[in-house]
């Protein structure tokens, strides 16, 4: 951390910048006070060097440290087009130490941008983080990644998945791998299936330019959804390093297909109508401004993968997102197959062990069947739940420290990227073709009626 780091935010006045990104700097620098990062908003509106000082300032907060308040009394602004050889000049030219270049812009931007540094000579150890969507497909993925190892090498390229910063993806670690109850019953011999929920309480919020063209399966499903599943199938590597974890997980992407083939069976979609969530009323998605009803888009979706290795052959890893539901279940269950023999005496619950990991606040719960009160035999459910806290920084926070710090072990590689692509594509496709129903739900309720629980 002695080396002095330029970090560029390209789109310095965009949302992701004022609700995400500087807060997430302010802590890591107030966590971390050695860290020396210089900061330099970009952007094509004119702002002067205070102005964004104190745009910074307000997103940081008051209960930042010192470390944190210098470097937004120390931060500048660049008025450039990034989309032009020119406007990349002057980027690099302003940089001290190395070169940190953060995407903040919608990716036709990003794209535009990287195009355009193919003309620029790129400061050894530039990182490039560009944010997600990687790509629209498979082979947009693919010509997307052309262009990014062409200007730097794959390991200075940070493809921003947040959710990989989020503190229940670290505590999966510790939970699988150091524990003697957990490691070794790891795979379909035990587990009997995988459940990865994000049910949120929030509806559109102002999102339809971005959200309207995505959708519930793009927006969720098909990246963080996807990144959490290949940590949980993922064979144990042999260090949690940026090459061994990496090439673990795009190994069971790799092995990631849509339960039987088949996209129709094994997919769901829907969108909410008009219904009060969370003590607010929400008018139906179709009415929300900016939203174009003739494109389908879907505010909750669920699909069904398997992962086709010995360690989870059978085993159906469903993953569902949506919004505007209650209850926000946000929740990784594991449920364990029945015992082998179960003696006949025994009565009362028996339904099989579960294993939850629950985000925001971290908790784990293990679901288990023990004795009631005085009868030996007759059992009953107990849960016994542990807090794992609400981690030590924000998701972005985490994403952040490895780009300053240069280690690539919380970004989506490359050819994971083309994986999550190519894993969806079947869907997506059946989708377009109307071969799934568009289903509704009101707003405030669990989801469609007739859909069986997960």
């Amino acid at each position: 951390m002695a080396d002095t780091t330029t970090l560029f935010i390209f789109g310095a006045g965009g949302d992701l910048t004022k609700r995400l990104l500087l807060p997430a700097l302010g802590q890591l620098l107030t966590l971390e006070a050695d860290r020396k990062v210089r900061l330099v908003g970009v952007g094509r509106r004119e702002v002067d060097d205070d102005q964004w000082r104190n745009e910074v300032r307000e997103c940081f907060g008051d209960d930042v440290g010192p470390s944190a308040t210098q470097v937004a009394d120390d931060a500048t602004y660049l008025t450039a087009d990034v989309t032009t050889a020119d406007g990349l000049r002057t980027v690099f030219d302003d940089a001290q130490g190395r070169a940190v270049l953060y995407f903040a812009v919608p990716p036709s931007v990003a794209q535009a941008s990287c195009t355009a540094m193919q003309d620029v000579d790129i400061p050894d150890g530039t990182i490039l983080a560009p944010e997600k969507p990687f790509g629209t497909d498979e082979a947009s993925a693919h010509a997307f990644n052309e262009l990014l190892t062409g200007l730097v090498p794959e390991n200075q390229v940070f493809r921003v998945d947040h959710f990989l910063g989020q503190s229940i993806l670290l505590d999966l670690f510790g939970v699988r791998f150091a524990n003697r109850i957990f490691e070794p019953i790891w795979s379909a011999d035990h587990i009997e299936s995988v459940v990865i929920r994000y049910d949120e309480t929030l509806g559109l919020e102002g999102r339809a330019g971005y959200y309207d063209a995505s959708g519930a399966f793009k927006d969720m499903l098909q990246s963080h959804l996807l990144e959490l599943l290949a940590v949980i199938a993922m064979d144990s590597p042999a260090s949690l390093g940026e090459r061994d974890l990496r090439d673990a997980t795009t190994a069971a992407l790799r092995a990631t297909h849509i339960w039987d083939d088949n996209p129709v069976a094994s997919s769901r979609r829907a969108r909410y109508t008009a219904g009060q969530v969370d003590g607010k009323q929400l008018p139906s998605y179709v009415d929300e401004d900016g939203v174009d009803p003739s494109r389908n888009t879907e505010t909750l979706a669920e699909a069904t993968f398997e992962v086709r290795t010995a360690r989870w052959q059978g085993v159906p890893f469903t993953l569902r997102s949506g919004k505007a539901l209650e209850p926000a279940d946000k929740e990784i269950v594991l449920t364990f197959r029945p015992v082998r023999h179960l003696p006949e005496q025994f009565s009362g619950d028996r339904r099989p062990n579960r294993l939850h990991l629950r985000f925001s606040p971290d908790q784990m719960t293990i679901c288990v069947n023990v004795h009631s009160g005085t009868k030996p035999f007759e059992l009953t459910r107990a849960e016994v739940t542990t807090d794992l806290g609400a981690g030590s920084v924000r998701a972005y926070a985490e994403v952040l420290a490895g780009i300053l710090d240069g280690d690539a072990t919380l970004a989506v590689r490359g050819d994971a990227a083309e994986q999550c692509w190519r894993i969806v594509a079947p869907i997506l496709d059946a989708w377009k073709a109307d071969k799934v129903p568009l289903d509704e739900y009101p707003a405030g309720s669990s989801g469609p009626a007739d859909w069986p629980s997960v």
